[in-house]
């Protein structure tokens, strides 16, 4: 009965506080919101794009206003009281707003590289309005990390951010994927790529909801570090692999446009496996020394 009498007495205090739009903190995600929803119309009122660049982009515009939406409602009525007792809610949404701070910045510069020219006005007031989009989400993070000086307890530390940028990389890393059809040893490159990723978001998960965590018939710090030795393998085995298999006998063209040529496409690939090869090698590194907050077993 202890358990339900702390939620009924946390709800008796979830009230509608309207002062939360007021604040700077609601002010900055009204911007967010607004600036989000209005490049998402404006990059789609032109038509879009098979490309998975651009639907990455529209993805993004989408879905970081509705998780901040979801943020500031859940903070208008208090909610997060109540939120608070199976999670850090501070380190929740700082965390938020760093992973959706690397979403927007970089499908801004995906947007302005592959869609935008000095002659297409109309696409340049998007990707003006893209980076502003990524300006306002970056405010936030500086409000919170710097001005504030909210300490993380993981997503918005370096434990669980590491974990973030390591999913935010294999995204940029699957929707770049081309020319690997009739190359099973590519094909093979991205089972790899594919193996760790679903289990990223599980583990962010399962930290951040402390109830779910003590639930575990396993050790999650124990079973994180073999995940990190895993992963490490796999993307050392893509490391040496895609470049070997992609570029060998197969120069950069001669016009090779950074928007439109595969080529520069696959050598974005390789680039960003050997980014997440450092990621989660310095993972697994903090993690069997245990510093800057990273457990082990």
């Amino acid at each position: 009965m202890g358990i339900i009498d702390n939620a009924k007495d946390t709800m008796s205090k979830a009230i509608f506080s309207p002062s939360t739009l007021l604040s700077g903190r609601g002010a900055l995600h009204m911007a967010q919101i607004i600036l989000s929803v209005v490049t998402f119309v404006l990059a789609s009122f032109r038509g879009g794009s098979s490309h998975t660049y651009w639907n990455y982009a529209m993805f993004t515009w989408a879905l970081c206003p509705i998780m901040t939406l979801i943020i500031t409602i859940v903070e208008m009525f208090k909610l997060d009281l109540l939120l608070g007792t199976c999670m850090d809610w501070p380190d929740f949404t700082t965390g938020m707003a760093m992973s959706s701070t690397l979403m927007t910045i970089s499908v801004a510069i995906t947007y302005a590289n592959f869609y935008a020219c000095l002659k297409c006005l109309y696409r340049l007031i998007v990707s003006i309005s893209a980076f502003l989009c990524g300006f306002v989400y970056t405010l936030e993070v500086v409000k919170d990390k710097i001005l504030d000086k909210k300490k993380g307890s993981y997503l918005a530390a370096l434990p669980g951010f590491f974990k973030v940028l390591e999913a935010f990389v294999s995204c940029i890393i699957f929707i770049s994927l081309t020319g690997y059809r009739d190359k099973p040893v590519l094909i093979l490159c991205i089972i790899a790529y594919a193996i760790p990723f679903p289990i990223l978001p599980v583990i962010i998960a399962t930290n951040i909801l402390k109830k779910l965590k003590t639930c575990l018939p396993f050790n999650l710090d124990r079973f994180v570090f073999i995940f990190l030795v895993v992963s490490v393998v796999l993307y050392i085995f893509a490391a040496i692999m895609w470049p070997i298999f992609t570029f060998r006998n197969n120069p950069r063209p001669s016009d090779c446009p950074p928007s439109f040529c595969i080529w520069a496409i696959q050598f974005m690939v390789a680039f960003m496996t050997y980014v997440n090869l450092i990621l989660f090698t310095l993972d697994l590194i903090f993690t069997l020394l245990g510093i800057c907050g990273f457990k082990r077993t």
